[in-house]
């Protein structure tokens, strides 16, 4: 069975819903590495070495990495020794079977819970990459799953920051727990979790300051949030996601790297991949570092955040590649 045929077979036992969206959310990144991918294919008519310089590049300018891209075209070389293969066509399912298999990890892409009481999840990142949004979105999504959501504006170097959160608060039908801009941000974490111990809520959601990642200040701020979070609950915080602009690229692989050495992230959230040609970055990210993937924004509506799916985001990649197959077959 080929691999596009196993892949098609796995999607086709998920939500259409879900599909649709990954499909909608990677137009950019098919038609900037997908399409190119094709092109080339189409045009060489043998696997040498000059086609393997051209997928290079292909790779490189999708923002798949440099290391990563290395590594895909050896392991490509080898498969295509082992099997023999001379005609590029025929190495496509291969290119994709091998990015999902470098974006499937050990680690689950689901949001880790508390076994009982309150769930705390604590959002980092540099200011402008979606951070407040990717929460209100959160937030909709927990409320419609029937939870009961509060949110807690840890961000108080910017009333803008406040304001904003308390806007995706009213959308999301949450409350927010706030302090005055310039206070104290552990202060508010404080308040915050005494609240919804009062509330009896289900996820506690919190924000915090984005300033730039190599300010020592900032981290310290953040280490202080953690001791009150840990202080009030021994677990908590359940987890703690980064969030990163996809449309940056190789600036959000950096970010990532940074923040995961010095914050203890277990997950990351890719905000605007719908609005990037450089969703490549999310193999390199996948790849490079230990840090799985957890959430993906693929639009703008309060329900376009979705939980990443390796299967899904390589199907979605080379949906015209496996439309094209089953017609064949057909």
């Amino acid at each position: 069975m080929s691999f596009f045929k196993k892949l098609r077979d796995s999607i086709a036992s998920k939500a259409e819903t879900v599909t649709n969206k990954f499909k909608e959310g990677l137009s950019k990144t098919r038609s900037a590495f997908v399409e190119k991918v094709e092109e080339l294919v189409l045009r060489r008519k043998k696997i040498d070495e000059e086609f393997y310089e051209e997928l290079e590049e292909i790779l490189i300018s999708a923002d798949v990495g440099v290391n990563t891209v290395m590594e895909l075209i050896e392991e490509l070389r080898g498969e295509v020794r082992k099997r023999k293969l001379e005609n590029p066509a025929d190495l496509q399912p291969v290119l994709s079977e091998k990015l999902v298999g470098m974006m499937q990890g050990a680690e689950d892409s689901s949001l880790n819970m508390a076994a009982r009481g309150m769930t705390v999840i604590l959002f980092v990142g540099v200011n402008g990459v979606g951070k407040t949004t990717t929460i209100g979105k959160l937030a909709h999504r927990f409320k419609s799953e029937g939870k009961k959501v509060l949110l807690a504006a840890g961000d108080t170097f910017r009333a803008a920051a406040i304001d904003q959160l308390e806007v995706w608060g009213q959308r999301a039908g949450v409350d927010v727990i706030k302090h005055s801009e310039g206070s104290d941000p552990a202060a508010v974490m404080f308040d915050a979790i005494q609240a919804a111990k009062t509330r009896g809520v289900d996820v506690l959601l919190c924000d915090t300051a984005g300033r730039l990642q190599n300010k020592s200040n900032l981290m310290d701020e953040l280490n202080k949030i953690y001791r009150v979070i840990r202080r009030e609950i021994p677990d908590a915080p359940h987890e703690t996601l980064l969030v990163i602009d996809a449309t940056t690229g190789q600036n959000a692989l950096s970010q990532a790297k940074m923040f995961g050495e010095k914050t203890g992230v277990t997950g990351l959230v890719l905000s605007k991949l719908d609005g990037t040609a450089k969703g490549g970055i999310v193999i390199a990210i996948r790849h490079e570092l230990n840090i799985p993937v957890k959430l993906v924004g693929l639009g703008e509506k309060i329900d376009d955040l979705e939980q990443f799916d390796s299967e899904q985001f390589v199907h979605a990649l080379f949906a015209g590649l496996i439309q094209k197959e089953t017609a064949n077959e057909a």
